[in-house]
């Protein structure tokens, strides 16, 4: 049996060595995941013990293997909403927040009954994020893996919000009829060559099929865009958020498929990171 302040120092050393950035407050997370214990009794009771020190010492295992933290909890906050997160889906990412920053800032009427459509859903967490801050509105999420589509289905029905938003599973836009008011869409965009140079939490564990983007990371784009002008209501607005260095590229592609009023939104890192498209 350990106690809490040996098992951190332990786990901390161990995950420093391994590269993990953060080391101590990812071991305060992972034996909170083993023992049950919050986060404030571990640091206010070092010398409490730990009866799951074994079940604290496998989690580091697979935290050193670069395995994503999301997936060893099981769970990543986003908006200030907890969405399960598995090894189907894409982990929820703080840049793509600048999508749903974007999108309120073009929504007229935040009472008005919306219409929303997220292409490539993932968790639901952009779905999710906009049926929270528009009360009103309802929406469909598209997701092209089954299993994935369960877990976005699931977080909206934890959310409370099953009764305003519904996944299928399609490829992109293909089972769609109607108009939607906003579309929002994180598609794959990394380019094919590039994935097995990003960081093992990513290239190992992540779905490639949230990742592989064609030979030039656009592939989704190209599917996208045509499809969405024609979805789009009068006054709607698409917001499409892409990869570094790809805003050019994405805007040219969206205009030659008819969409105006194209900008870009930059992130909180200044970087260009999402296009925003007003056409009608």
């Amino acid at each position: 049996m350990s106690d809490v302040g040996s098992c951190l120092k332990r786990g901390a050393e161990t995950l420093a060595a391994a590269g993990i950035e953060n080391p101590w407050r990812e071991a305060r997370l992972l034996l909170s995941h083993a023992s049950g214990l919050t986060e404030a009794e571990l640091i206010g009771y070092p010398e409490r013990a730990v009866e799951s020190a074994g079940e604290f010492v496998a989690l580091l295992d697979r935290r050193i293997a670069h395995e994503p933290m999301s997936h060893i909890l099981g769970r990543r906050e986003f908006w200030s909403l907890t969405f399960e997160v598995t090894a189907d889906t894409l982990d929820p990412r703080p840049d793509s927040e600048t999508v749903i920053e974007a999108a309120l800032d073009h929504v007229r009427d935040p009472e008005a009954p919306l219409r929303i459509l997220d292409l490539g859903t993932g968790t639901g967490c952009l779905l999710a994020a906009m049926l929270t801050e528009l009360p009103k509105g309802w929406g469909i999420g598209v997701e092209r893996a089954a299993a994935t589509a369960l877990v976005a289905q699931g977080n909206l029905r934890r959310l409370g919000l099953a009764s305003r938003g519904r996944v299928v599973v399609a490829d992109w836009t293909a089972p769609l009829r109607g108009e939607f008011d906003l579309i929002v869409t994180n598609p794959p965009y990394i380019p094919a060559a590039d994935i097995a140079s990003l960081q093992p939490e990513i290239a190992i564990f992540e779905p490639e099929l949230a990742l592989d983007g064609g030979a030039d990371g656009l592939n989704a784009y190209r599917e996208i865009f045509p499809a969405a002008l024609k979805l789009l209501a009068p006054g709607g607005f698409l917001i499409a958020e892409f990869g570094d260095g790809q805003s050019q590229e994405v805007i040219r592609l969206a205009e030659a498929e008819g969409l105006t009023n194209c900008g870009i939104r930059t992130d909180l890192s200044g970087r260009p990171r999402c296009l925003v498209c007003a056409p009608r």
